[in-house]
């Protein structure tokens, strides 16, 4: 079979309209940790076609004003800090998990505000 010009540019015209138009603010951020924050979100707050889209909202909230690496950070220390005893108070009380997980606390909550 071959294909013309005409049905090419066909095929990228109906390509381009499958597209969203404009990228998600959590496109920089890693599939896996954007479905993990989904994933936990509506287990969280039930699973629903509605809590779906909320939660979807709200990880593109916090990746609009969370870089990733500073996401993962704030994550790392928080995963972390559920240990317990004298192994997880590093990674609960140190000057820079208190930071980290303030700056996740802040855009967690302007995602809820925004989102829920």
């Amino acid at each position: 079979m071959t294909v013309s010009t005409g049905n090419l540019e066909v095929i990228a015209f109906l390509a381009a309209l499958a597209l969203p138009p404009t990228a998600s603010a959590a496109g920089d951020y890693p599939t896996v940790a954007v479905v993990d924050y989904v994933y936990g979100c509506m287990k969280a707050n039930g699973e629903t076609r509605a809590a779906l889209e909320s939660c979807s909202c709200s990880i593109d909230v916090i990746a609009s004003i969370m870089p990733y690496e500073r996401y993962e950070v704030a994550a790392t220390f928080r995963s972390l800090g559920l240990l317990t005893g004298e192994r997880g108070v590093l990674f609960r009380q140190s000057a820079p998990a208190k930071s980290a997980d303030t700056e996740l606390r802040r855009a967690q909550a302007e995602a809820e505000v925004r989102c829920f």
